[in-house]
């Protein structure tokens, strides 16, 4: 891979090889007779902030839940800090604590308060503390201006704190890398800002991130690399200014002519 698509959103420095968080080979899945992922080939450096972009139907989504393991992958490798989890006697559940996954409708248990939402997870699988969660929780309920939501019910709140909620007890397990299917097309168009805005706070961090999204102003801004599929394929990879400036398939051409206005 080429030094242009390894660079760090906040420091513009170079990622070193040492820093691979995934490394996908040759990964297919299927479903049945359709054929959804076709051969896919990257890898994913710490620090990075992909953006995966492409038409209703090209795999994208598919692409993320498979680095999860929430799809089996019928062919291929992948291997997250070295190690394969898709062999059969990988420890599924270890990794994915590793994980963090924000979904476009949220997820949030609705019989619990925000808080208890945030440390459920830190609580049970990691062994903390009780306190100890709760002022993590707190701590990041602070950082996207929701601490006086702590005690409320998901269903008292609008979709874009529900986002922010998620984001943040996604935060709560420490994950070495968060993973973004779509987090804002659930949402009424004045409550996107928001949730992006926390998305950008957490790439200037310096977390790792894949964020599968249809918000290209995003993608330019703060993506370190974006992936173009179609067709269950990687068609495109490269930094955003080359992507959107000097796109080189008729495909991603074509994409782009119909969704920048």
């Amino acid at each position: 891979m080429s030094d242009k698509n390894t660079f760090n959103y906040e420091t513009q420095a170079p990622i070193q090889d040492g820093d691979i968080l995934f490394q996908i080979d040759n990964l297919c899945k299927s479903f049945g007779s359709l054929s959804v992922l076709k051969n896919i080939s990257t890898e994913i450096r710490k620090g990075e902030v992909v953006v995966i972009i492409g038409p209703s139907g090209s795999g994208k989504s598919t692409f993320l839940r498979s680095l999860n393991l929430l799809e089996d992958p019928t062919e291929g490798t992948i291997l997250f800090e070295g190690k394969d989890i898709t062999d059969k006697h990988a420890n599924v559940n270890k990794y994915r604590q590793n994980i963090g996954m924000v979904f476009q409708h949220f997820n949030l248990f609705p019989h619990m308060t925000i808080l208890r939402n945030m440390t459920l997870a830190p609580v049970k699988l990691l062994k903390m503390p009780e306190a100890d969660a709760q002022k993590m929780a707190m701590d990041y309920l602070k950082r996207v201006g929701l601490e006086e939501k702590a005690s409320a019910y998901p269903n008292q709140l609008s979709g874009g704190q529900k986002q922010r909620i998620a984001i943040v007890r996604a935060l709560c397990m420490q994950p070495d890398v968060l993973l973004f299917d779509e987090p804002t097309s659930a949402l009424d168009p004045e409550m996107v800002g928001e949730v992006l805005e926390v998305m950008k706070d957490l790439a200037k961090s310096g977390m790792t991130m894949l964020v599968v999204t249809h918000e290209m102003g995003f993608a330019k801004e703060v993506g370190s690399r974006v992936l173009f599929m179609d067709d269950g394929r990687i068609v495109e990879e490269n930094t955003p200014h080359e992507i959107f400036s000097n796109p080189q398939s008729d495909r991603l051409k074509d994409f782009l002519s119909k969704v920048l206005i």
